[in-house]
């Protein structure tokens, strides 16, 4: 299980970190082009380590690990700039989700 409170702490650091900038937040078509731009990086890594397109000799070393990373930072400092809180917003989808797809795929047998 999660904590909520962890998630909060997350969204509380990046807001001090943009914060003591007078630029501030983006705007949310800048945070949207912003996500993107990580999605594909995303997308280029696994593609590196799983899809057919190997990286050149001359790339930068990276990770999917690193990415996600990147791609957290930013959807934490959408939904700030939004007064978003993920951990609600994550509950809401994980209800949806645990309800919609309840009877959706074959489940495991339960162990003895």
């Amino acid at each position: 299980m999660y904590n909520k409170d962890s998630v909060q702490d997350m969204q509380k650091r990046v807001d001090a970190f943009i914060s003591q900038f007078e630029e501030g937040y983006f705007s949310p078509m800048s945070m949207l082009a912003r996500f993107t731009e990580e999605i594909g990086e995303l997308a280029r890594e696994v593609n590196h380590v799983y899809g057919e397109k190997p990286k050149k000799s001359t790339e930068e070393e990276n990770t999917i690990e690193a990415e996600l990373g990147d791609l957290f930072f930013v959807m934490i400092s959408f939904a700030n700039s939004q007064n978003i809180n993920l951990g609600t917003a994550f509950d809401q989808a994980m209800t949806k989700i645990e309800t919609r797809d309840k009877n959706r795929w074959t489940k495991k047998e339960l162990e003895e």
